[in-house]
């Protein structure tokens, strides 16, 4: 496994820094190990909805899940806030680093993502694929 610390600066989108990053690294098999920061504004798909809601408050980060290649990402956030009260779901684009996003990226070598039509969720769905 390989492994690539990376911190997003204040008023970057946390999904397209994330997207280009994959992109640029020419990820085939990422995931994300653990991420810390802040966002002033957030944009979160929640369970069994159509569209993002956008939050326009200062949040913490507490956890950002998911997998990473240059095919596609499939991301999930929680925060915090000012309260702390917890939310989370599908991250969108629109979450926009408040002061720092630390990041830490796994990618693994024998591993390939790839995203596909899935006729039974109806959704595009991640496939595995092994590389010799």
């Amino acid at each position: 496994m390989k492994v690539i610390p990376i911190r997003l600066k204040p008023n970057a989108d946390l999904r397209k820094s994330l997207i280009n990053f994959a992109v640029e690294q020419k990820v085939q098999a990422g995931f994300v190990l653990t991420a810390i920061g802040s966002l002033k504004q957030a944009a979160i798909r929640f369970a069994n909805q159509d569209n993002s809601k956008v939050l326009n408050e200062k949040f913490e980060i507490l956890s950002l899940n998911g997998t990473l290649a240059a095919t596609g990402i499939h991301v999930h956030i929680s925060i915090a806030d000012s309260n702390g009260k917890v939310i989370g779901g599908h991250l969108s684009d629109g979450c926009i680093v408040y002061t720092t996003a630390e990041i830490v990226i796994g990618i693994a070598e024998n591993f390939s993502f790839y995203r596909s039509f899935d006729e039974e969720t109806g959704f595009n769905e991640l496939e595995v694929v092994t590389v010799v």
